[in-house]
């Protein structure tokens, strides 16, 4: 004989007097979190961890999950998944008025606050599982937690990977000439929409150009123009901390700071719901301290703060990209200065949100652990990493996600990176995710 729970027996008397609430008569029933939440893949503890959804955020249900624990619904910036009643603004009679739903259920719900819902197509017999994403056109504000991986060509390959890995950001790199014209870059917006990412920027300028007079307000209009274009976020510049970025004897965050405000300025007042990332700096300690010719990370990144740097910006950039040890992991690295906080992935949380005092949460736009496995002996200077395996790597990403996801002080994680493909004296394709022969361990990983 089935058993009947309580909601169900609510649902039964829904059906006989026709109780139903009017957001759900119109398709799908709209509420808050009332605290941060895991936005699971499945109804259960046991199902892997799509993002956080930071508590007040608009969540729109579609359906409960048998047991009347769990319900499914859609985020603002689209992503789908099951939530806990425990952290949810929910009646009884409402989760009672609710259909029925299981994983395999197609969900066919707007976003809240607008926004397009990736759509897995129906499998054809016979054939390979085939899933098509809409664009993500929504124009709501980013919340939450969420992934991506930074990509070199974008490739259809690199796409399905990413795909396959969970992620629904893509972080692609620009440089700034004066006299650029923003509709350039939109062909990268369109493409990553398209392809159902949102996308992160980073522009960066030119080293040279940045103590010429006016070049803060080019720099500003084209960063607003890029924002008008559609981009979902903007990372203002790259480790202007050391001198292949800035200029050697400017190197200074009050005078960075600058730049960033012009920049937050124009990025909102083209399009408010762009998140602006301010630049990460490269993590280090050759400097001992702050000067000139260059600063650690620690020293700018308060000295950023100190400038008021927090009014200008949505998100702290951080890169973190020199671990040879689980991110769990914070003490016991094997080289020397073992203590040092860039070592460690939670010495970087810790010292980029601790120096603004919380005020703004953290953006990894560069998180990459890497591996020669398949290139052959590491360049030197590069030599640390020679004893980490593609396993390690893949694991290591996917345990620093689940962290992320789970800190409540990290809004946007992008994995450095995807598929780049060079291997010289800077090894950039031992960071990568797609490996050499295209297998992508990190992706089953992640996907998992």
């Amino acid at each position: 004989m089935r058993r009947f729970t309580l909601f169900s027996i609510l649902v039964l008397c829904g059906l006989l007097f026709g109780v139903a609430s009017s957001a759900l008569a119109q398709g799908g029933l709209d509420t808050i979190t009332t605290a941060n939440a895991n936005l699971r893949s499945g109804p259960g503890t046991e199902w892997r961890t799509i993002t956080v959804v930071i508590a007040g955020s608009p969540f729109r249900l579609d359906g409960r999950a048998p047991g009347d624990y769990w319900l499914r619904g859609i985020t603002p910036a689209g992503e789908i998944g099951f939530v806990a009643i425990d952290v949810l603004n929910v009646t009884p009679e409402q989760i009672a008025g609710l259909p029925e739903v299981w994983v395999e259920t197609p969900f066919t719900l707007p976003p809240p606050e607008g926004g397009a819902v990736p759509v897995a197509a129906t499998p054809v017999p016979g054939q390979a599982e085939v899933v098509v994403v809409s664009p993500v056109t929504s124009t709501s504000p980013v919340r939450g937690f969420s992934y991506g991986g930074h990509v070199a060509d974008f490739s259809q390959f690199a796409s399905d990977a990413m795909h396959r890995a969970g992620m629904t950001w893509v972080k692609r790199q620009w440089r700034f000439h004066p006299g650029q014209n923003p509709a350039e870059v939109a062909g990268m917006i369109n493409d990553a929409h398209a392809r159902g990412f949102r996308i992160l920027l980073g522009i960066v300028g030119e080293p040279g150009s940045v103590l010429q007079p006016g070049y803060f307000d080019q720099y500003a209009a084209f960063v607003g123009g890029v924002a008008a274009q559609g981009a979902d976020a903007i990372e203002v510049w790259n480790e202007m901390n050391i001198d292949r970025e800035w200029p050697s004897g400017s190197i200074n965050p009050a005078l960075y700071t600058q730049l960033l405000a012009q920049s937050y300025n124009a990025i909102k007042a083209s399009n408010p719901n762009t998140m602006v990332i301010s630049g990460a700096p490269a993590p280090t300690g050759y400097f001992q301290g702050c000067g000139g010719g260059g600063c650690d990370d620690n020293y700018y990144v308060q000295g950023m703060a100190a400038a008021g740097a927090a009014s200008y910006m949505d998100c702290i950039g951080v890169h973190y990209n020199e671990g040879i040890v689980p991110p769990s992991q914070t003490s016991g690295d094997p080289r020397g200065n073992s203590s040092h906080y860039t070592r460690y992935y939670s010495g970087m949380v810790n010292t980029y949100y601790r120096a603004f005092g919380g005020a703004r949460p953290l953006c990894f736009t560069e998180l990459g652990y890497l591996s020669p496995e398949g290139f052959g002996p590491l360049p030197g200077g590069f030599e640390w990493a020679g004893g980490t395996d593609v396993g390690e790597q893949a694991a290591w990403l996917d345990q620093a996600v689940s962290m992320a996801a789970q800190s409540g002080r990290v809004r946007l994680l992008i994995v450095w990176n995807v598929d780049f493909a060079g291997y010289g004296a800077d090894p950039q394709a031992g960071y990568a995710m797609i490996r050499p022969g295209g297998a992508c361990p990190a992706c089953d990983a992640l996907g998992s």
